[in-house]
């Protein structure tokens, strides 16, 4: 097999080039960034300086940004309940990714699921009840809403909810790992308190992601024991792996103006599913979605069928999210979206990326035009 097309962006981004140039230099750092001689001095600055950078991603101030081993264990710090505060109350959309809706520290009865509607967007009217159903009670609430879906690309109203968060007297966190560089991201324009983000999701490092805080927000450690990170997460900083999140930010903050070419190469494939399989089912594509992602669902064929028919022809996707390979299990995603089980247990997730042409596109629609002739020839077969 020469020829493969890689349209797994949202599992994770092939890192860049620029970036793998700027790891290896940073490997020969060979100061802690927490030492005062000259060697420690060289790696904090290339700490700051990446710090910079991905504030800059989403319009944040350097010092707000706070560097942990990856997207969830950012959603996990966003989630500490405020030490010696048990008066608070955790809402998290029922879309929201794994990490998130683990609750943090937040107990079973301390949090509630706000659903969705039928195109995967979060129910505010739903939420708005809720949070004046709990306001006699004294209960602050601490919501967490992604700014997109990883599934199904579905863009969430963070800043309309941020209002309901901030007219009740709280905070709102915003899961923005899979929306940095895909579409303009503003910490303050949407209201967020805080808001995660994943370096290997933008052609960066894996094993590395941030917290960025809004000005003036607090969070409780998770980890202690250490002065880094202004005492909000104890441990030697991951240098080159920080450094390769700063040069990623960097292009990504670049290339946002170029996701419309992306969301035409996914209109294309789009309109080629449609044109195999008349029946074929692409959630959420009545509302506002990532340029880059697209699901979709072909009745009477199985997502694992799919996934492993394409990878044997040579095109990467996936069945929802990465977090759940491994696993045949129906989606959390499109359950709360009311999908029938048996249109989403054939659910594929497609996600495009830098580097994705419209050769990518063609050949994946060329790998599934011989999977669906084959496997409808099966059936036919069997019957």
């Amino acid at each position: 097999m020469n020829q493969r097309a890689y349209l797994d962006h949202n599992a994770t981004s092939p890192l860049r080039p620029e970036v793998r140039e700027a790891v290896a230099a940073a490997l020969s750092l060979q100061g802690n960034p927490s030492s005062v001689h000259a060697e420690g001095r060289a790696a904090r600055a290339a700490v700051e300086e990446a710090r910079a950078k991905v504030a800059a991603l989403v319009g944040a101030r350097p010092e707000d940004v706070i560097f942990t081993s990856g997207g969830t264990e950012a959603n996990a710090l966003a989630l500490a309940a405020p030490a010696g505060e048990d008066s608070w109350h955790c809402y998290l959309s029922a879309i929201e990714h794994p990490s998130v809706l683990a609750g943090g520290r937040f107990h079973p009865e301390t949090t509630t699921l706000i659903p969705v509607t039928a195109d995967g967007v979060a129910d505010l009217a739903v939420l708005a009840e809720k949070l004046e159903k709990h306001k006699p009670g004294g209960w602050r609430p601490l919501v967490s809403l992604m700014a997109a879906n990883n599934e199904t690309g579905a863009i969430q109203p963070v800043a309309d909810a941020a209002q309901l968060v901030h007219e009740a007297g709280g905070i709102l966190h915003s899961d923005a790992v899979q929306s940095a560089g895909r579409m303009p991201l503003d910490i303050r324009v949407l209201g967020a308190d805080m808001m995660t983000l994943s370096a290997h999701k933008i052609g960066g490092p894996k094993g590395v992601g941030a917290l960025v805080l809004a000005e003036g927000v607090g969070v409780e450690p998770l980890i202690k024991g250490g002065g880094q990170e202004g005492r909000r997460r104890a441990g030697t900083e991951n240098v080159p792996g920080i450094v390769g999140f700063g040069v990623a930010a960097d292009l990504a903050a670049a290339e946002i103006s170029r996701m419309n070419e992306i969301a035409a190469l996914r209109d294309t494939l789009e309109a080629g599913v449609r044109g195999l399989a008349a029946d074929a089912v692409i959630f959420s594509d009545r509302v506002s979605r990532l340029p880059n992602t697209s699901a979709i669902a072909i009745p009477g064929v199985k997502a694992e069928t799919m996934v492993i028919g394409l990878d044997l022809a040579g095109v990467a996707v996936s069945a929802g999210s990465a977090c759940s390979s491994g696993k045949v299990e129906a989606s959390h995603v499109l359950a709360a979206m009311g999908v029938a089980p048996e249109v989403a247990q054939g659910a594929i997730r497609i996600s495009l990326g830098f580097g994705t042409e419209n050769t990518d596109i063609q050949y994946c629609l060329s790998a599934l035009a011989g999977l669906i002739k084959r496997l409808k020839k099966d059936a036919k077969e069997a019957a």
